[in-house]
Protein backbone atom coordinates (compact mmCIF):
# COMPACT_ATOMS: atom_id res chain seq x y z
CA UNK A 1 0.00 0.00 0.00
CA UNK A 2 2.59 2.54 0.87
CA UNK A 3 4.79 1.79 -1.86
CA UNK A 4 2.55 2.50 -4.24
CA UNK A 5 2.19 5.70 -2.89
CA UNK A 6 5.57 6.99 -2.11
CA UNK A 7 6.49 5.79 -6.06
CA UNK A 8 3.94 8.14 -6.92
CA UNK A 9 5.72 11.05 -4.91
CA UNK A 10 8.59 10.25 -6.04
CA UNK A 11 7.02 10.06 -9.52
CA UNK A 12 5.74 13.94 -8.70
CA UNK A 13 8.87 15.48 -7.24
CA UNK A 14 11.02 14.53 -10.81
CA UNK A 15 7.90 15.94 -12.53
CA UNK A 16 7.97 18.79 -11.20
CA UNK A 17 11.80 19.16 -11.10
CA UNK A 18 11.25 18.59 -14.81
CA UNK A 19 8.49 21.33 -14.68
CA UNK A 20 10.91 23.83 -13.10
CA UNK A 21 14.43 23.39 -15.09
CA UNK A 22 12.47 23.45 -18.24
CA UNK A 23 11.15 26.57 -17.07
CA UNK A 24 14.63 28.12 -16.26
CA UNK A 25 16.10 26.96 -19.48
CA UNK A 26 13.19 28.41 -21.45
CA UNK A 27 13.36 31.48 -19.65
CA UNK A 28 16.78 32.45 -19.77
CA UNK A 29 16.99 31.62 -23.75
CA UNK A 30 14.48 34.45 -23.64
CA UNK A 31 16.27 36.82 -21.85
CA UNK A 32 19.95 35.99 -23.63
CA UNK A 33 17.95 36.47 -27.09
CA UNK A 34 16.45 40.73 -25.63
CA UNK A 35 20.35 41.14 -24.05
CA UNK A 36 22.86 39.13 -25.93
CA UNK A 37 25.20 41.22 -24.17
CA UNK A 38 24.48 39.55 -20.67
CA UNK A 39 24.85 36.04 -21.91
CA UNK A 40 27.58 34.96 -18.82
CA UNK A 41 25.31 36.45 -15.92
CA UNK A 42 22.07 35.08 -17.27
CA UNK A 43 23.73 31.45 -18.13
CA UNK A 44 25.53 31.59 -14.46
CA UNK A 45 22.22 32.55 -12.52
CA UNK A 46 20.17 29.90 -14.83
CA UNK A 47 22.59 27.08 -13.92
CA UNK A 48 22.23 28.14 -9.98
CA UNK A 49 18.76 27.96 -10.17
CA UNK A 50 18.67 24.48 -11.52
CA UNK A 51 21.42 23.13 -9.59
CA UNK A 52 18.62 24.67 -6.65
CA UNK A 53 15.90 22.89 -8.36
CA UNK A 54 17.45 19.85 -8.79
CA UNK A 55 18.99 19.93 -5.02
CA UNK A 56 14.76 20.19 -3.60
CA UNK A 57 13.99 17.31 -5.91
CA UNK A 58 16.59 15.06 -4.58
CA UNK A 59 15.40 15.78 -1.08
CA UNK A 60 11.79 15.91 -1.66
CA UNK A 61 12.80 12.01 -3.14
CA UNK A 62 14.72 11.17 -0.68
CA UNK A 63 11.99 12.08 1.98
CA UNK A 64 9.83 9.87 0.25
CA UNK A 65 12.02 6.76 0.12
CA UNK A 66 13.24 7.68 4.29
CA UNK A 67 9.23 8.15 5.16
CA UNK A 68 8.45 4.47 3.51
CA UNK A 69 11.85 2.47 4.96
CA UNK A 70 9.95 2.92 8.43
Amino acid sequence: MFGSITAIGMGLAVVGAGIGVGTIGGKALESIARQPEAIGDIRANMILMAALVEGAALIAILLCYLSNAQ
